[in-house]
């Protein structure tokens, strides 16, 4: 399936004009600088502890305070909005509910892009609409930013143990940098080809997996009782 939505990076093309990539491909490996983390949810909060577990300083911050208490009490910095991650971190993850909350936290007046540094690179793990992936793409290259979406599958318990599958769209060159950091958080990291694709590949993944798990449930119903 990676090989199919790798083939899809051409559908949109990608005009980074904008975009510095002497600042962002010579993004060190495995660098435990620090990285921002902006979504502290049931999903967000594990993902980011594993940075912790790893490593890497946080610097984080929830739309609920009280989400932000258990993460500062292991070490990580906590800010008051996203444009103050974004002043402070040039690598940050988000993790968040709905394509309006992707959109507040990425543009609205104490969003990422108005503090972000040019060359950062910014992972959403959220699961969106993928036209909102491409419009928050187009946003953060005209501020010299990557943007790239990083959809998960697997519920908290794979968010806990760092087991989570990451479908990824976004630019070519940047995919290393990113997979250093969500090869921390889980484990399995999938290229899927251009910003929007990563969403793309996790429904099908998703329905994949829904429908092996319906296809198992109904051979499992048709077995014949065994007489004792």
């Amino acid at each position: 399936m990676a090989a199919v939505l790798r083939g899809s990076r051409n559908l949109w093309g990608r005009s980074l004009k904008h975009v510095d990539f002497t600042l962002v491909s010579s993004r060190s490996m495995a660098s435990k600088t620090q990285v921002g983390f902006i979504g502290l949810g049931n999903m967000g909060k594990p993902m980011a502890k594993n940075l912790l577990k790893h490593g890497y300083p946080v610097i984080a911050t929830d739309v609920f305070p009280e989400s932000c208490k258990e993460l500062q009490e292991l070490g990580a910095q906590i800010v008051d909005n996203p444009a103050e991650v974004a002043d402070q971190a040039d690598r940050i993850v988000t993790m968040l509910p709905s394509s309006p909350n992707v959109i507040e936290v990425y543009t609205g007046p104490n969003g990422i892009l108005k503090k972000v540094k040019k060359g950062s690179l910014l992972i959403d793990s959220s699961t969106i609409d993928p036209a909102v992936s491409k419009e928050m793409a187009v946003a953060a290259e005209k501020m010299g930013a990557v943007f790239m979406d990083a959809p998960v599958s697997g519920g908290v318990g794979a968010a806990s143990s760092g087991k989570l599958t990451f479908m990824v769209g976004g630019v070519e060159e940047e995919f290393t940098a990113a997979q250093e950091l969500l090869t921390c958080m889980g484990a399995n990291v999938v290229y899927c080809g251009a910003v929007g694709t990563g969403q793309v590949g996790i429904h099908i993944y998703k329905t994949c997996d829904l429908s092996r798990r319906v296809y198992w449930v109904k051979a499992k119903r048709a077995q014949p009782a065994v007489m004792m």
